[in-house]
């Protein structure tokens, strides 16, 4: 029987420091499985070049000329981790009997892919990678890192604890995935909903290799704040909870007003000004929230493409195709 194709996903975005041994890694695992008889001949390590300002497109271009092995998808600009991993999964849907996903960095332990294949083999449509640990991590990653998982799942995005997006699919849930239509992505909470068999793997999770990391707090803030407002409504139902708490208090405060009007007593400015700023905080939060449901009705309904591909380097050399 055929060997199954697999397709290793990787996005990039400004990864010229790492790709090379990225590259000479993955092709080495790519090629262990391949003579092992996991997977077949057709297999390829598909980077995705999310708008990359530095060389990586160019060495990505060479290491395809160089072996067929590598495979290449150029996205028209910048659209984001998310999309772009995404745009590789539609890709490899057509070609691939299962994909798995990785970041270039080095840090996810690619070792663990011949167990995640032992899985599919098994009978898996989904296989996650776990982190085993968080040892490596500073406190205040481990802490915010953690503190993001079990936070998802308070307001209902049931994502897999210390799991990022290292994972394998199969053909069946690549179509189940291509079949949730929102534009504001959080993999990390679809892939769950798709269901299906699935399993995971533990691994320990490496330092990066070279370069920065592409996500600082400031976008691991926003990232979160997309994945909470993606999966849940219960912000909004908080919103509305507090309503109904702050105009309880106000009730309180009315009696202890009305008992201190009638000993005699002269309210203080303290307590108002309290009041006052109190109130008007939980209104431009409340606002605030509001508004953030109300942006991603907006960028739905506009439903603009996740991605444009620009080019692709997925047959031999002198076959290459470029999408307008």
């Amino acid at each position: 029987m055929r060997g199954k194709t697999l397709y290793v996903v990787v996005p990039c975005y400004n990864e010229e420091e790492v790709l090379p041994e990225t590259a000479k890694r993955l092709g080495e695992k790519l090629r262990s499985l391949i003579g092992s008889g996991k997977i077949g001949n057709q297999s390829r390590i598909l980077f995705v070049n999310d708008g990359s300002k530095d060389r990586t497109w160019e060495l990505i271009a060479e290491l395809h000329k160089q072996d067929g092995l590598y495979a290449g998808l150029n996205l028209s600009r910048n659209k984001g981790h998310q999309n772009a991993l995404f745009a590789g999964l539609m890709y490899a849907k057509e070609r691939a009997d299962l994909a798995i996903s990785m970041d270039a960095d080095l840090q996810d332990d690619i070792d663990a892919v011949d167990e995640m294949v032992d899985k599919y083999l098994e009978g898996c449509d989904i296989v996650y990678g776990v982190r085993n640990s968080r040892q490596t991590d500073s406190f205040f990653k481990r802490f915010t890192a953690e503190a993001f998982y079990r936070l998802m799942n308070f307001f209902g995005a049931q994502t897999v604890f210390n799991h990022a997006d290292y994972r394998l699919m199969s053909r069946r849930a690549l179509q189940g995935l291509a079949q949730f239509k929102e534009v504001n992505l959080f993999l990390r909470g679809l892939v769950p909903l798709i269901g299906y068999r699935s399993d995971v793997v533990y691994y320990e999770r490496h330092k990066r290799f070279a370069g920065e990391s592409k996500y600082p707090l400031k976008k691991m803030l926003s990232f979160a704040v997309d994945g909470i407002t993606s999966f849940s409504i219960k912000p909004i139902r908080m919103i509305t909870f507090l309503g109904f708490l702050v105009f309880a208090t106000s009730l309180v405060m009315l009696l202890y007003v009305l008992i201190s009007f009638f000993r005699g007593a002269v309210p203080g400015w303290s307590s108002i000004l309290v009041s006052l700023w109190a109130l008007g905080g939980l209104m431009l939060l409340s606002i605030g929230v509001v508004g953030e449901y109300i942006g991603k009705i907006y960028m739905e309904v506009k439903a603009r493409p996740k991605y444009l591909v620009e080019q692709i380097l997925d047959q031999k050399p002198d076959q290459d195709q470029t999408d307008a």
